[in-house]
């Protein structure tokens, strides 16, 4: 879409598109010598969004914002856009602390996006007040609509939600730390419209328990590398076709999540060596990542051909 959208015009896509479709987190492809690939970039994107998710979230944390350097962000945003051409928004990634988030956001603006994702700042802990400072800092040096991401050091309180759902341009919130006591809490103090996602590590694990606290909208890194099985998880919670669900949490996704935490950092290099797997150009991770041992890159191949299997899709 591009241009200077109105926050409730993004809103209601990104509502719309919630309710269609899951979120999609794609890869950043590098090549070997570890320098961007855009054109690996931009075949993975395409093949995501002719998927048809309800948004797109270039250069978040399934696509490495952490190691990209401003130019490397400005393609991955500009590429993303230009294959979304309008169909679905697109959420960029942006982060570390308000001053520094707010050159990417700029960038971002310039490259056509729609909104932006506030990952957590770094390093450091903060009281609630800073929490809502850091994003009102950000809103007041951008056009584009935001949306917080609570995860690591970063959990918003009843008061906090408050305060940043005042704050002209911030519409929403994702969750990753799945404290659904907390969230529920949330979820009764925020306006009306306010939006809600699942952003828990492999959120279709968790997503009956998020929609039963009114958060049915979820973020898929098994998008990223296997559509066929993310959408069919979509399918069935939708139509509450509780076998199908039940049988891919158990043939895939709990396995998945099982070998995810054998070591740090999996949450990427599983997703990017999935991808890899089914000759999709997204290259390997860049450090502090590393890849999948030899004896986990096998589990993975085995895993993804069982659950292709169970979707009718082969690798």
């Amino acid at each position: 879409m591009g241009g200077d959208p109105a926050p409730e015009q993004v809103a209601r896509r990104l509502r719309e598109g919630m309710a269609r479709g899951v979120l999609s987190f794609p890869l950043t492809a590098f090549r070997d010598d570890g320098s961007l690939d855009p054109d690996g970039l931009r075949a993975h994107v395409a093949g995501r969004l002719a998927t048809g998710p309800g948004a797109v979230f270039p250069a978040c944390g399934t696509g490495e914002f952490f190691s990209l350097d401003e130019d490397e962000y400005r393609t991955v945003v500009s590429v993303t856009v230009q294959e979304a051409a309008g169909h679905v928004p697109v959420v960029a990634g942006t982060g570390y602390g308000w001053a520094q988030a707010a050159r990417f956001a700029r960038i971002a603006e310039e490259a056509g996006a729609d909104a932006l994702l506030v990952l957590p700042h770094y390093l450091v802990d903060a009281p609630q007040d800073g929490l809502a400072a850091q994003l009102e800092h950000l809103a007041a040096r951008t056009r584009l609509p935001l949306i917080a991401y609570q995860r690591g050091q970063v959990a918003y309180g009843v008061e906090a939600l408050r305060r940043i759902a005042r704050v002209p341009g911030v519409i929403g919130l994702k969750d990753g730390h799945s404290d659904l006591d907390r969230l529920q809490r949330l979820t009764l103090a925020a306006p009306d419209g306010f939006l809600f996602f699942n952003g828990a590590a492999t959120a279709e694990i968790q997503a009956r328990a998020y929609a039963a606290v009114g958060v049915p909208a979820y973020s898929s890194a098994v998008h990223a590398f296997a559509p066929e099985i993310a959408g069919a998880f979509h399918t069935a919670l939708r139509d509450d076709d509780h076998g199908t669900v039940e049988k891919l949490l158990r043939v895939f996704y709990v396995p998945f999540v099982e070998l995810r935490d054998r070591a740090p950092g999996y949450a990427v290099s599983l997703v990017k060596a999935a991808a890899r797997l089914r000759g999709q150009p997204v290259g390997p991770v860049r450090a502090p990542l590393t890849e999948p041992s030899p004896a986990d890159l096998a589990g993975l191949e085995a895993l993804l051909t069982a659950g292709l299997d169970l979707v009718g899709a082969s690798l």
